[in-house]
């Protein structure tokens, strides 16, 4: 069983990608090969049924089949799962499951309503009573998607209060203010340390690991990028971490574009032998004859920088 997370958790743990045939129906075929495309490139661990993992679009049985798939996969190597839902028994249940097959945790975003402090804190205490003290828990803040602001007291006190709360997924944009501003509250005695991991395609990472930033928690296609990048900052050559990690913006950022991009992340990995298809599952982004000879010259490009 794979060691569980806890609040110095570091590394990369890749927001893995679902595949689906071109009919739409999940290809455990290819998220096996997927898991294996992951660990190949060093990953600390993997993220899965995360928002660019479509579990939006999922029957809570073909969640389940996922993670079953992933964490036989895995061999051991951490998996968080994404469990976030509109209603709490579903949210917990799939907890259960996945806590039962061996994850190392479980990732909650706040749920959608109106965007007030003390209704996000009401419901994380809500959902932190509901899976127990022994489930360890990700705050996934993401107010681009979930329109939901959260600020960096309220991630503190929860932290605080709530001891499976360990990791927080840290998403928001701009917001390196906010790791400096949980940081700087750790030198208060007796504040618990929060592992952070950052997401945003790691569009942000070499300055979020200065701020004091564990990692990353996204999926960008290019998994060695994020784990060099990483591993080149833990060995306090900042400079040298930056500079690797630059040549990979130009297909990091446009993988990032909102509603799209994760059309053009499944075009890469399938580009590099990680699955079969580039579909995402119905509503969602297609690339066109242009867009695709646009990401294929912008791969072409990577290949030539990288091999200089």
């Amino acid at each position: 069983m794979a060691q569980r997370i806890g609040r110095d958790s570091s590394g990369v743990f890749i927001i893995a990608a679902t595949p689906f045939t071109d009919n739409g129906e999940i290809d455990h075929d290819s998220l096996r090969r997927l898991v294996d495309f992951y660990a190949g490139h060093g990953v600390t661990g993997l993220t899965i049924l995360g928002m660019m993992g479509e579990a939006n679009k999922m029957t809570p049985e073909e969640r389940r089949a996922v993670i079953d798939t992933v964490i036989d996969q895995a061999a051991g190597l951490p998996v968080i799962v994404g469990v976030s839902d509109a209603g709490m028994r579903n949210l917990t249940d799939l907890a259960a499951h996945a806590m039962d097959r061996g994850a190392a945790g479980v990732m909650v975003a706040p749920a959608a309503g109106p965007a007030r402090e003390d209704r996000i804190e009401g419901y994380f205490r809500a959902v932190a009573q509901a899976l127990g003290p022994d489930v360890p828990m990700v705050f996934q803040d993401f107010p681009l998607a979930t329109g939901l602001p959260v600020s960096a007291a309220l991630i503190r006190r929860l932290s605080s209060d709530l001891p499976q709360m360990v990791m927080l997924k840290h998403e928001d944009w701009p917001g390196l203010s906010k790791i400096t501003a949980l940081r700087a509250d750790e030198k208060t005695p007796g504040t618990p340390r929060l592992s952070i991991l950052v997401g945003n395609g790691g569009l942000y990472l070499p300055q979020e690991l200065q701020r004091g930033a564990d990692g990353a928690m996204t999926g960008f296609a290019y998994p060695e990028a994020l784990v060099q990048t990483v591993a080149l900052h833990r060995a306090g050559q900042v400079d040298a971490a930056e500079d690797f990690f630059d040549r990979y913006l130009p297909i990091l950022r446009h993988e990032q574009q909102p509603g799209f991009g994760l059309a053009v992340r499944k075009h890469v990995l399938m580009r590099r032998a990680a699955i079969a298809s580039a579909a995402t599952r119905a509503p969602g982004p297609k690339l066109g004859a242009i867009d695709i000879a646009e990401v294929e010259r912008l791969m072409a490009r990577l290949e030539t920088r990288l091999a200089a």
